[in-house]
């Protein structure tokens, strides 16, 4: 089960949004129901699902009802029609005091604009909600001490706000919001008021730091490159109708609409993209040390090159020729292991662009490693530049070549993993 699941939100804003949300749901749209009424939709019937421990971000431009959205997790702001479960529980339900104990034990939130106390030190203010909580001084400061380390402050505790750079306030934001150790962390547009490397480096920080607690995180934005760099799911809001929620991956190869195709095309796929979503299955996987052997495979199966594991580790590439060449030498033939050739291999998590010059300079196609070194698959030019072309800018020539490619691969599916063993 998610931990946090959105059910059909609507929210309307006015005098009277109960009486107007039967006109909504009867299919009035925005601009009709604010001529109409004069009320503002400002989400309608919007509903997702965040798992624990990802980073998931809801996107979209000024007026496309964001930060209305995240606003009704912690209920700063009341659906007029919808539920919003936590952990199985509705939010909507709680009484006044289960939702004060609820915002200070289940939720933080770092806001655009730092929302930092001037009168209070870095120390004050990253224990200020360790304070709420009635947590003894001594025990708050130490964690606040920890926290105020842990995002690069150490040495500044006794600064004041005003007395820090916009990036600097920014990290007193956000070690306050971790210190209450909070199981979700709401993040509205954090780091839209920095300046370019400034924000760069507190996504980078963010990205590290999940790595490490793992939280829930709810990051609001209105870059694409921000969501694209830090999310591990993209929620894109347009007018307060959600258009698609999906993998970094799927947004951008995926398009549910013109919108985010719009949204999506002058990104650099490159830069996004990492191997794993183009590798492919290596033809002929050879698992043992025998040099014969793994000749009689390759030509059984007409493949040139073959991918050599033992016990899943990769081991290097060998050629049809190369083996038949040393097969023909006189005397006993040398250790595959030994014979493979291990000097080309892209890891599983670079981006296509770091991966792009040593596949272009291979002959074959390159092999992918994961961090302990096992074999995870095979990097093409042909299948690198089918994602880092966007779909319109193929010609037909392009997609007749890709019915044709399709149709082969539907011919040869059941030879597709072909394993010598």
């Amino acid at each position: 089960m998610a931990l946090i699941e959105v059910q059909n939100i609507t929210k309307i804003f006015g005098k009277t949004p109960d009486k107007e949300l039967a006109k909504v749901k009867n299919g009035m749209g925005k601009d009709q129901l604010l001529a109409e009424t004069d009320h503002t939709l400002g989400l309608h019937d919007v509903s997702l699902s965040i798992e624990k421990g990802e980073i998931f971000v809801i996107m979209g431009l000024s007026g496309s009802g964001k930060s209305t959205l995240i606003r009704h997790f912690n209920r700063l702001i009341d659906p007029t029609d919808g539920h919003i479960l936590v952990d199985g529980e509705d939010v909507m339900a709680l009484s006044d005091k289960e939702l004060e104990d609820f915002r200070r034990h289940r939720m933080s939130m770092v806001f655009q604009r730092f929302g930092l106390m001037p009168h209070r030190t870095v120390l004050q203010n990253v224990a200020y909600g360790l304070e709420v909580q009635g947590i003894a001084k001594a025990d708050r400061e130490t964690t606040a001490r920890e926290w105020i380390e842990t995002v690069g402050l150490g040495g500044f505790e006794h600064q004041y706000p005003s007395q820090l750079s916009g990036g600097m306030q920014q990290r007193v934001g956000l070690a306050r919001a971790l210190a209450t150790d909070a199981d979700i962390l709401l993040m509205d547009e954090a780091f839209s008021a920095l300046d370019p490397l400034i924000r760069s480096q507190m996504q980078d920080q963010l990205v590290e730091l999940q790595e490490k607690l793992h939280k829930t995180i709810v990051f609001i934005t209105h870059d694409l490159d921000e969501a694209l760099r830090i999310g591990d799911k993209i929620a894109i809001l347009k007018d307060g109708v959600l258009s698609q929620v999906g993998t970094p991956p799927e947004i951008l190869l995926e398009p549910a609409d013109d919108y985010v195709r719009a949204f999506v095309r002058d990104v650099n796929r490159a830069r996004v993209l990492t191997v794993d979503t183009v590798m492919q299955p290596p033809a002929v996987r050879i698992t043992h040390d025998n040099m014969e052997k793994a000749l009689a495979d390759m030509r059984r199966h007409d493949e040139d090159f073959g991918y050599v594991v033992e016990d899943k580790e990769f081991r290097g590439i060998v050629t049809q020729e190369g083996l038949a060449e040393e097969v023909a030498k006189p005397g006993d033939s040398p250790s595959l292991y030994a014979f493979a050739d291990d000097s080309n291999a892209v890891e599983l998590e670079s981006t296509l662009e770091e991966a792009l010059p040593t596949t272009l300079e291979a002959d074959y196609p390159v092999p992918v490693v994961c961090e302990d070194g096992r074999l995870m698959g095979v990097l093409s030019p042909e299948e690198m530049g089918s994602v880092l072309t966007p779909p319109e800018e193929q010609t037909d020539a392009d997609a007749e070549g890709a019915e044709e490619k399709a149709e082969k691969a539907e011919t040869a599916k059941p030879h597709a993993l072909k394993e010598a063993s």
